[in-house]
């Protein structure tokens, strides 16, 4: 269990998420954009994200894409996208400078406006308003956003908010019982965010690391699985629950999708078991579990 461990989960979600989002982006639109922001800090995850795009090649065929990578020093970066082969239909501009000053400009250059945009920010602090205002110009918008242990989530989703990202999702990666980097993703659709979800449950195990919900007050480790332990979804729907008196299945798993690490499929899986074991109620009494039927506690 170590950083490298971390750094690996950390890059395959980047990957996974690269892989799907690119042939989505560039069917919903001719052209599509990825800002790497922070280069220099990550020059590896800057060369796997353009590996992803070199790739894919026949996908972007007849498309325009672009990847915009800023940061203050980028020697290494430039040397490692050089060596890669060329992508048809793809496009890299390495911009010189800090990605708080430079992101923002780089964009408008790059015509990211109203074309899907998906930006990747690893800076070892929260980014500013101005990068986020920046990324959320795109049509859809999209982030990946690492932030440093211990960082105040609800402190993040405001911001995400008030530059434009209604939706927003968070996930401790824990390699130990101290608290590890967060990755925050946020976006303007709500179908991506379904779809980070499925794919946040669905990597490859490394060395130990597993998931920690940042609002789980009793920060339970969650083993990464495709059927992840609902402990700490069951506290948090219950906690809801305690707070708002009732709701209903859809306003439910709603929250676990937007509040918690879980998935919405996951909480419709706790409220069966809540209500199997009475410790909640529902109305009506009988039928399917349908989106309409109201669950308050017991």
């Amino acid at each position: 269990m170590s950083a490298d461990s971390v750094a690996d989960v950390k890059r395959e979600i980047l990957v996974r998420h690269l892989e799907a989002w690119a042939p989505a982006a560039l069917h919903r639109a001719r052209r599509a954009t990825y800002a790497h922001g922070y280069a220099d800090l990550s020059a590896a995850l800057a060369e796997a994200a353009a590996r992803v795009f070199t790739e894919q090649s026949d996908l972007v065929r007849g498309r325009e894409l672009t990847m915009v990578a800023v940061g203050a020093d980028l020697t290494e970066v430039d040397a490692r996208l050089k060596a890669l082969p060329a992508g048809a239909g793809l496009t890299v501009h390495t911009v010189a400078g800090g990605t708080q000053e430079r992101l923002g400009v780089a964009l408008r250059a790059a015509g990211a406006a109203r074309v899907p945009l998906l930006g990747f920010l690893d800076a070892g602090e929260p980014p500013g308003a101005t990068v986020l205002e920046a990324l959320a110009t795109g049509k859809p918008a999209e982030v990946l956003i690492v932030l440093p242990p211990a960082s105040p989530v609800p402190a993040m989703r405001a911001a995400l908010r008030e530059a434009g990202f209604p939706l927003a999702a968070a996930v401790e990666l824990a390699a130990s019982d101290d608290p590890g980097e967060i990755l925050v993703y946020a976006t303007t659709l709500g179908k991506s965010l379904e779809a980070f979800k499925d794919l946040l449950w669905a990597v490859d195990e490394y060395a130990g690391v597993r998931y920690r919900d940042p609002g789980d007050p009793e920060r339970h480790l969650i083993d990464i699985s495709l059927t992840p332990h609902p402990g700490p979804l069951r506290r948090e729907l219950l906690a809801r629950l305690g707070e708002a008196g009732e709701a209903t299945v859809t306003e439910l798993r709603t929250y676990a999708l937007t509040e918690t690490v879980y998935r919405a499929a996951d909480a419709t899986r706790v409220l069966h078991a809540l209500l199997d074991a009475g410790a909640v109620t529902r109305r009506p009494e009988q039928g399917r579990l349908g989106g309409d039927v109201v669950i308050a506690p017991a």
